[in-house]
């Protein structure tokens, strides 16, 4: 691995200009240079492979966010690349649909669980978008319960956090917020909304477990007033199982989404479901120019199959685990409350204070100084294991915190990580403008 030159001279070019014409620097918030700590992370990537990334002044670091996720198994993946080469020679889109997208579709429809029929898109949110739409349609509702923990799904999700500008209001008024783990919050909606509600939208899960059979409780209370419960597993599908989180926590949707994993960063998306309610988009306008584009289809099908003919996902369990639990046994040891929480696959660093108050500064810090040794982690986001993570990967990034360890406890009195910064605090992208409905005592 190449030393970091501690130079950012070309990004920081890139970074200053494209300010000038894009706004928030990039199409996506979570990859700008305010999600980071500025001055000290790059700004810029040139390349990757497998489970490293080289930015544009030629700095390489180990990465484990993953593209935000997408990346299941890494960077510039062999049979990934072969599949969309083969097909660029055959061609990218066609005046009618290409054999790949049904190929495709016979595939997913035997990994998912009551997956009886596939529709494409490009993006997750508009998968969850298009799915609400359905479940509208489908039970003649408008209201939606929706738990919002994450997920996006443009408008409707744009009218509940403080990013709404441009959003009418009625939308706010269309959706009605639960917390995860609270099934008497979701019941207060029903209650609240008799006959309202169409759908509920919900991520099985972010880092936190299901208690109390809440999932379980979930779809009981969809069935009982006759709502669709639209599962969207952008993140957590190809992670958690080949066959997504309802198999790995025993739920069923009725609509299910996944993007993200399911195609190592190329840009597709799919709905799920029985026939009974997919059928539902055969009378519905839902369609895209390039929802049929073939490499996206082909570079997917190779997922697929490296992810059944190499069992990628228990191996990224296996190191996401050697990485989960060294991180938090070398914390411990250091009598440092900055502990990885959630999922060996999709982990999220938590850190807090003497005074037991999460501290972005400390996390910040954290984060700073493992990037000084070439390793690349989330501040705002998760953390992401992929098949190319190799477990001298993860040793060296054990030993990265163990340094970083011994840096808090030589220099940092009195929670003052925020004088130890070497650029900006990152900047929260949004938070929540809507609070979520409660049981009524």
């Amino acid at each position: 691995m190449k030393l970091l030159t501690h130079s950012f001279e070309h990004s920081n070019n890139f970074k200053d200009n494209a300010r000038k014409i894009i706004p928030h620097q990039t199409g996506t918030f979570s990859r700008a240079a305010s999600s980071y700590v500025e001055g000290i992370f790059p700004s810029y990537v040139k390349s990757g492979k497998g489970s490293h990334f080289t930015d544009v002044d030629g700095n390489e670091y180990l990465d484990y966010l993953m593209a935000l996720g997408p990346i299941t198994l890494g960077y510039s993946y062999p049979a990934v690349n072969e599949a969309i080469i083969q097909q660029v020679h055959e061609g990218i889109l066609f005046s009618l649909p290409h054999k790949v997208e049904f190929e495709l579709s016979e595939m997913i429809s035997s990994v998912i669980p009551y997956a009886e029929m596939v529709k494409f898109e490009k993006t997750g949110s508009n998968a969850v978008t298009a799915a609400v739409r359905a479940a509208r349609a489908f039970t003649k509702k408008d209201t939606i319960a929706y738990c919002g923990t994450g997920g996006v799904w443009h408008d409707w999700q744009a009218a509940m956090v403080s990013r709404d500008g441009g959003v009418p209001k009625f939308n706010e008024d269309l959706i009605k917020i639960f917390d995860y783990n609270d099934s008497d919050g979701l019941e207060q909606i029903f209650e609240n909304n008799p006959n309202k509600i169409a759908a509920i939208v919900l991520e099985p899960t972010q880092f936190e477990e299901p208690n109390s059979n809440f999932l379980q409780k979930v779809r009981k209370i969809a069935n009982e007033n006759d709502a669709l419960l639209i599962l969207d597993e952008i993140v957590t599908g190809f992670r958690f199982d080949l066959a997504g989180a309802q198999k790995y926590f025993g739920i069923k949707g009725d609509l299910v989404c996944f993007g993200k994993g399911m195609a190592n960063g190329l840009p597709l998306s799919a709905i799920t479901g029985p026939s009974e309610f997919m059928k539902t988009f055969d009378d519905l306008w839902v369609s895209s120019t390039n929802n049929s584009e073939a490499l996206s289809l082909a570079g997917t099908k190779a997922v697929i199959n490296e992810m059944k003919e190499k069992n990628t996902i228990q191996h990224c369990w296996k190191m996401g685990e050697m990485l989960f639990d060294g991180w938090n046994k070398i914390a411990e040891q250091n009598n440092i409350n900055a502990k990885m929480t959630g999922y060996p696959i999709r982990m999220d660093l938590k850190c807090f204070d003497t005074t037991n108050i999460e501290s972005l500064p400390m996390k910040s810090f954290i984060s700073q100084e493992m990037v000084k040794q070439n390793i690349f982690m989330s501040i705002l986001g998760a953390s992401y294991i992929c098949y190319s993570h190799s477990e001298q990967d993860i040793e060296k990034t054990l030993r990265s915190f163990e340094n970083v360890c011994n840096i808090i406890n030589n220099k940092i009195k009195n929670d003052n990580y925020q004088e130890y910064l070497d650029g900006l605090l990152p900047k929260t992208i949004w938070s929540m403008k809507i609070s979520p409905t409660k049981r009524k005592i």
